[in-house]
């Protein structure tokens, strides 16, 4: 049972995941502090003038509470958008780019291709 476990661990994809999360992580506070401090200050000179709250509309003028925040929205749309084409740029592309040059790139065949690989498979094995 630990002999299974260790196979596991000790695959390439399970160490390639740990590995891009732990990256992933740490880039994503990255981004959210540069957009807490740089994008969504100028995301709020869209409000209003003497609004402290930023970008955005009250439901009920009168509870405080009912505030709609729309710049932490595109903030947050914002966010996702750089961390998503970062590591895109930074781990996807790269690794897709250095097992092409190594020839480990797998062949990508149309569903009729492989039917008919199943099927001489299958007639030759009759025969």
């Amino acid at each position: 049972m630990l002999k299974g476990f260790r196979d596991f661990l000790m695959r390439g994809n399970v160490i390639d995941l740990a590995v891009a999360v732990v990256m992933g992580t740490a880039f994503t506070q990255v981004v959210t502090a540069v957009t807490k401090s740089i994008i969504q200050p100028l995301i709020n000179l869209l409000s209003a003038p003497g609004s402290r709250e930023g970008w955005g509309f009250h439901l009920n003028s009168a509870k405080p509470d009912t505030f709609i925040d729309l710049s932490q929205i595109l903030t947050a749309l914002i966010n996702f958008a750089a961390i998503a084409a970062v590591l895109y740029f930074v781990l996807v592309l790269p690794m897709k780019t250095a097992q092409r040059r190594r020839g480990v790139e797998k062949e990508s065949k149309t569903e009729n291709e492989l039917l008919t690989e199943i099927r001489d498979a299958l007639t030759s094995g009759r025969a």
